[in-house]
C-alpha cells in the first residue's frame, strides 16, 4: 500500500457475469421490440436502445411513441394512384425496463463505495487526530524542553552568582588580612623604629651624661685646685698684713669680699646662667621642675664652691646648669664694687 492509497478497493466478484447478463437482456429486448414491430408493420422501425453500466446512474424512464397505424388498402375498381411514399417514422426510444438484478448490484456498489467513503473517512480521521496528538506531543515535549533549558539556565544562573558571590567575598577577606598584615607589620617596624630611636636617644643621654660628668668632675678638680691656690695666696697675704702697723690692712682685708649677693644680683646673674644652659630635652618633660645651686665666689668673681642644694630630677639638667654656671665665671662685683660671697640661683627646664 502506498501513502496516499491506504487500501484499493477489492473488486466483487461477478461483476463480469452480470455485465453481460444485462448485455443479453438487452439485446433479447431489442430482438423482441424489433420482431414484434415486424410482424405487424413492413415499415422498418428503428429502435434504439442505450445498455448501461451496473455502475451508472439509473436514466428516467422516456416517452414511448405507439407504433403508426396500418395505410388504408384502395379500392379495387378505382384505378390504383400512384403510392405515395411512406415517410418512415422517427425512432422511437424504447424503455427500458428496470430489472431487479442490476439494481440489486447497483446499490450494493453503492453500499460498498458508501463504506469505502466511511472507511476512508474515519482513515483520513484518525490520521488527522494521530497528526494532532502528535503535534500536540511535540509541542509538549518542546514546552517541557524550554521550560528544562529555563530552569537549567536559571539554576546556572543562581551558581554563577553565588560562585561570583562567594569569590567576591573571598577577595574582600584576603584585602581585609592583607590590610591588617600590612598594617601590623607597619606598626611593628614603627615599634622597632621608635624602640631604636629611644635606644639610640638614651645610649647618646647616657654618653652626654658620661661626658658631662667627666666635664663637671674636671671642672670640679679645677675649681678645688683653683680654690686652694687662691686660699693659699690669700693665707699668705693675710700673713703678710698680719705684720703691717695699725688697723689699716684690716679694713683692706675686709673690703676685699663684700656680703652675699641681693634680689637684683642674683636676677642679672641667673639671667647670665640660663643664657649659657644647653638642654635640649625640655619638650619632653611633663612638668617643669626646677634645680637650684649654691655659688660661693672668690674676690675675683670666680666660684670657689659650687653646691647643687635641690634636684630638679633630670640629671640631664642638673649637669645642664652646673655648665653654665661654670661658664658664666668670672661674676661680676655688685652695685658696691664689690664681688658678693655668694649667691644661691634657681633654673627650670622651661624657662630658658
Amino acid at each position: 500500500m502506498s501513502d496516499s492509497v491506504p487500501y484499493s478497493v477489492p473488486r466483487e466478484p461477478g461483476r463480469r457475469r452480470a455485465i453481460v447478463l444485462a448485455a443479453v437482456v438487452h439485446a433479447a429486448l431489442f430482438a423482441f421490440l424489433w420482431f414484434g414491430v415486424r410482424w405487424q408493420n413492413d415499415t422498418p422501425v428503428a429502435v434504439e436502445a442505450e445498455v448501461w453500466s451496473p455502475s451508472a446512474r439509473e436514466a428516467a424512464p422516456r416517452a414511448v411513441t405507439p407504433p403508426p397505424a396500418p395505410a388504408p388498402e384502395p379500392e379495387p375498381p378505382a384505378p390504383q394512384p400512384k403510392p405515395q411514399p411512406v415517410r418512415e417514422a422517427p425512432p422511437q426510444k424504447v424503455e427500458t425496463p428496470q430489472e431487479k438484478a442490476p439494481d440489486i448490484a447497483l446499490e450494493r456498489e453503492k453500499n460498498r463505495l458508501a463504506l469505502l467513503r466511511e472507511k476512508e473517512a474515519a482513515f483520513q480521521a484518525k490520521k488527522q487526530a494521530e497528526k494532532q496528538a502528535e503535534r500536540r506531543a511535540e509541542q509538549e515535549a518542546e514546552r517541557k524542553e524550554a521550560l528544562a533549558k529555563l530552569k537549567t539556565d536559571e539554576q546556572r544562573k543562581q551558581k554563577l552568582q553565588q560562585q561570583q558571590a562567594e569569590q567576591t567575598a573571598a577577595q574582600k577577606r584576603l584585602a581585609q588580612q592583607q590590610e591588617a598584615d600590612q598594617k601590623r607589620i607597619a606598626q611593628a617596624a614603627d615599634a622597632a623604629s621608635k624602640k631604636k630611636a629611644d635606644a639610640e636617644k638614651k645610649a647618646l643621654l647616657d654618653k652626654q651624661r658620661q661626658q658631662e660628668a667627666l666635664a663637671e668632675r674636671k671642672l670640679q678638680a679645677q675649681h678645688d685646685e683653683q680654690v686652694r691656690r687662691l686660699t693659699d695666696s690669700a693665707s699668705a697675704s693675710s700673713m703678710n698684713n698680719s705684720s703691717s702697723v695699725g688697723s689699716g690692712g684690716n679694713g683692706e682685708a675686709a673690703k676685699s669680699q663684700g656680703a652675699r649677693a641681693d634680689a637684683s644680683y642674683t636676677q642679672k646673674v641667673g639671667a647670665k646662667i640660663k643664657s649659657n644652659t644647653i638642654f635640649n630635652g625640655a619638650d619632653e618633660l611633663s612638668s617643669n621642675p626646677s634645680v637650684e645651686y649654691a655659688v660661693e665666689l672668690l674676690p675675683d668673681g670666680s666660684i670657689r664652691r659650687l653646691r647643687k642644694t635641690k634636684s630638679s630630677g633630670v640629671p640631664g639638667f642638673d649637669e645642664a646648669v652646673s655648665r653654665a654656671i661654670e661658664k658664666s665665671q668670672p661674676f661680676p662685683p655688685d652695685k658696691s664694687g664689690s664681688v658678693p660671697s655668694g649667691f644661691t640661683v634657681a633654673h627650670k627646664p622651661k624657662d630658658q
